[in-house]
């Protein structure tokens, strides 16, 4: 005998035997208390036979201010961010070093806004450690930092908020032009503007003590560590700096600060960011290296692109436009 078909009927009136007979469903459960917290930020990836890990740091929330762009009005900068559904009150950027392990050797690049930048940003950002021991790693480990230029959130790491260093290990590797540059007292008496001030004080004060004791500063053109070579990107500082990581045929482009946010800097590649030292040769370089990181088809690691900050540039229109490379739970 086949079993009675199950309808829609048939379910209702079973369910309403039980009722009545006083099998009555249980409640479901209490809902889990919200937790409040994000999953720790890192994700790797490989480059022939590196192993790449991107550390996020947390992001900054800056007011969009008058002069956030220096050649274009605010309402032009909230119109691209209206563009890419973004908060036109703020700028959102993210931070994220990355860590190359080569097989032999353990190199950090940038290292963030620092461990005391948790506290005073409440969270906000400063979760380089945090992120780096969920990873698995510890600052010990680390044996070489690689700076591609001296701005706050990618020095301020090299120190503990209580100022010792960060990376007990670890040789600090700089771009010789970018330290000649922050260092030098006649560069820092003859700025005017109030942001590059800012930033001189910042350097002599992270670049200092066992830091600096520690410090051998590199050539551009020049492999620095196996598989890692640097190319000069001036502009946004003098002595900026971009990375080439290379492994058994396989490439990545690491640009710094070549751009900022994509959705404004890249879309718009003409514009000249606040924070440039000179934005005319930032513009220069931002151009040059995005149509070769068209034309080659390359990726490219950004330190303020949407973690985990790996993609394709394409063009976009008068600009480019990035296409990030779809999440891999294996590597």
């Amino acid at each position: 005998m086949l079993p009675p078909v199950l309808t829609r009927r048939t379910a209702l009136a079973g369910l309403a035997v039980a009722v009545v007979g006083g099998a009555v469903p249980s409640p479901a459960p209490a809902a889990a208390p919200q937790n409040g917290q994000q999953a720790p930020g890192f994700y790797r990836y490989k480059v022939g036979d590196i192993e790449i890990t991107v550390v996020n740091d947390g992001v900054s929330r800056m007011p969009l201010v008058d002069g956030f762009v220096a050649n274009a009005g605010k309402e032009e900068v909230q119109a691209a961010l209206a563009a890419a559904a973004m908060d036109t009150t703020v700028y959102a950027g993210p931070y994220n070093p990355i860590l190359i392990n080569t097989g032999s050797r353990l190199v950090l690049v940038d290292t963030g806004t620092g461990e005391a930048a948790f506290r005073t940003s409440q969270g906000l950002n400063g979760r380089f450690l945090i992120n780096l021991a969920a990873a698995g790693i510890t600052p010990e480990q680390i044996d070489a930092v690689v700076l591609t230029h001296y701005h706050g959130d990618h020095i301020n790491g090299l120190l503990r908020a209580d100022g010792t260093p960060a990376f007990p290990n670890a040789e600090v590797l700089a771009p010789a032009r970018e330290h000649a540059f922050w260092m030098d007292d006649g560069e820092m008496s003859r700025t005017g503007r109030p942001r590059v001030q800012d930033g001189f004080r910042n350097v002599r004060r992270v670049m200092a003590g066992e830091v600096l004791k520690r410090l051998r500063t590199y050539e551009w053109d020049a492999e620095i560590v196996p598989g890692v070579t640097a190319l000069a990107t001036p502009g946004h500082t003098p002595g900026h700096t971009s990375l080439v990581v290379a492994s058994a045929g396989r490439s990545v482009y690491v640009q710094g600060d070549v751009t900022h946010a994509p959705a404004l800097f890249a879309r718009h590649p003409g514009w000249h960011f606040m924070l440039d030292v000179d934005p005319v040769a930032a513009e220069a370089t931002r151009r040059r290296v995005y149509d070769m990181l068209v034309a080659d088809r390359m990726l490219v690691q950004g330190f303020h692109y949407p973690f985990p900050a790996l993609a394709r540039v394409e063009r976009s229109g008068p600009g480019y436009r990035e296409v990030l490379v779809p999440w891999s739970p294996t590597l």
